[in-house]
């Protein structure tokens, strides 16, 4: 993933926030706050997750798979690992 450096200080504060949110979550569990307020939490946590997933994906696409200088089999490894990551994630 060395092709990430350049992003890796976003990334790094994305999951940081991501952190912080889940630890809101497990406040709001341990202090028996209303559901309804652990439902927006988790599901805001969800959208960070997702923000995240989406911009590794891109990444890695136009890294691992769009690329013009990468050989035939280097681009379906590319595909593989892509759609692999995608079938776990939406599992």
């Amino acid at each position: 993933m060395g092709h990430l450096r350049s992003s890796k200080d976003n990334l790094l504060k994305r999951v940081k926030r991501i952190a912080g949110q889940i630890q809101a979550i497990e406040r709001a569990l341990d202090s028996d706050d209303d559901c309804s307020k652990t439902l927006l939490l988790v599901a805001s946590t969800r959208g960070a997750i997702n923000g995240l997933m989406d911009e590794i994906i891109e990444d890695h696409a136009r890294e691992h798979v769009a690329n013009p200088t990468l050989s035939n089999e280097e681009r379906a490894k590319g595909v593989d690992e892509l759609l692999e990551a995608i079938r776990r994630y939406s599992k």
